[in-house]
């Protein structure tokens, strides 16, 4: 597995997969041929099926455009063999042949990849300002950070050791992990609170209204125990939206899912006396879980639905706040279980192709869960039949067998109300 800086990306929505990956596909075809005034790109599958609407054709044009012409060209009924948000580039030569074809795969999270199980670019170190992020990829590590791939592997150490979850994250990333975590964490609290204060609708025909504000005002009135899950739900949206306004945020793991762990954690961290370690400790042991499901499924919404999304946010969620409350290694493990469990089957249907209806409600709904989750877990002791890893082999294969039309291609399920 690579570094937390691979799933933790700071930068602006819709979508990790749809907007982030192929820009940054194309900043580094446009590197390849700085010589080239005229390009010619292919989109394939689901990246072709809902790219409008996740603002596809307008990442790449940013980057291309400022060089030279550009086609684009749309195939939402071929599917690449490795992956369906398949992408080729090529170079238009004056006498209008194609040259240097690449073919390319965003694989979610904001990741690339060629064909095989290598990212080929890394994370970007950003400086935030305002509502713009400067960023820059940077090449892969040679070799895997982390030598323990499984979720029994890894609790077998701890057990062995002593160590806790986030431990295990530091000994494999470095110390310098904890700033580049500060930075995530300030990102994350910088778009709930935006989204709280930002009111009006959301870009797109769907003329959907921004929430957030009005279910913040509205729990703050409650009394403490039905104002702890309004104040959840606010949190979630705000994020949420801030994504499908194209805003600043972090991907966890992925832009359609990026509301439900800020808003866990932020609820916690500003309503209970759990220091900023702690926080960034829980943010660790969070990436920790969706470093696992990656590795070892997928966070694609186009691959295995959204449950490789607001499932693995929900479980990322639930083991987060287990740890702030003390919670076992055992209990941990559980509560990641649940998260994700609960949520298998779920289908990415996102109406018009927008990252709108369903993927903003289901923010708010996975970050209530999780907070279920972790206090079902941290009244046992632990034990239970179903493992975290099993949950994650039936999670990629659930998502293998899911029809196309129901990842993320807007052919059937609810996106077929528009």
């Amino acid at each position: 597995m690579h570094s937390l800086r691979e799933l933790y990306r700071i930068g602006t929505g819709p979508s990790s997969s749809h907007t982030m990956g192929p820009q940054s596909a194309a900043r580094q075809y446009l590197e390849r041929h700085p010589e080239a005034y005229a390009f010619d790109v292919t989109l394939y599958g689901s990246l072709a099926a809902t790219g409008k609407g996740h603002m596809t054709d307008v990442a790449i044009l940013r980057v291309l455009e400022a060089q030279g012409t550009v086609a684009i060209h749309w195939e939402p009924t071929v599917f690449l063999p490795y992956h369906p948000n398949g992408m080729k580039f090529a170079v238009v030569l004056p006498d209008g042949t194609l040259a240097d074809e690449w073919t390319v795969y965003s694989v979610g999270g904001g990741a690339l990849s060629e064909g095989n199980s290598q990212p080929i670019t890394g994370a970007a170190t950003a400086s935030v300002s305002g509502d713009t992020v400067a960023a820059s990829d940077i090449a892969e590590p040679e070799k895997p950070l982390y030598p323990l791939t499984t979720m029994t592997e890894i609790m077998h150490w701890c057990q062995e050791t002593g160590h806790a979850f986030w431990e295990y994250v530091e000994q494999c990333e470095g110390m310098e992990i904890w700033d580049y975590l500060h930075e995530v964490w300030q990102v994350m609290q910088e778009a709930v609170e935006r989204g709280i204060d930002h009111e009006g609708i959301l870009p797109g025909p769907l003329g959907l209204q921004r929430k957030a504000p009005i279910y913040y005002t509205k729990a703050k009135g409650y009394k403490a125990n039905l104002q702890s899950s309004g104040l959840v739900y606010a949190y979630a949206l705000a994020v949420s939206e801030e994504n499908a306004s194209g805003g600043v945020i972090v991907t966890a793991p992925t832009c359609g899912s990026c509301g439900v762990l800020p808003a866990v954690l932020y609820h916690l961290g500003h309503n209970h006396t759990f220091s900023e370690e702690r926080i960034l400790h829980a943010l660790a042991t969070a990436g920790l879980i969706g470093n696992l499901v990656k590795h070892n499924a997928s966070i694609s919404g186009a691959d295995v639905g959204c449950q490789g999304e607001v499932g693995v946010a929900s479980a990322m969620a639930s083991a987060a706040a287990c740890q702030l409350f003390g919670g076992s290694v055992a209990q941990i493990e559980y509560a990641a279980e649940m998260g994700l469990e609960h949520h298998l089957g779920m289908t990415c249907d996102p109406v018009c192709g927008l990252v709108q209806i369903p993927c903003i409600e289901r923010n708010a709904f996975a970050a209530a869960r999780a907070l279920d989750a972790n206090f079902y877990a941290s009244l046992s002791d632990g034990q239970h039949r179903v493992s975290f890893d099993r949950v994650v082999r039936v999670m990629k294969q659930t998502g293998h067998d899911l029809p196309s039309l129901y990842k993320e291609t807007s052919e059937g399920g609810l996106a077929k109300l528009q």
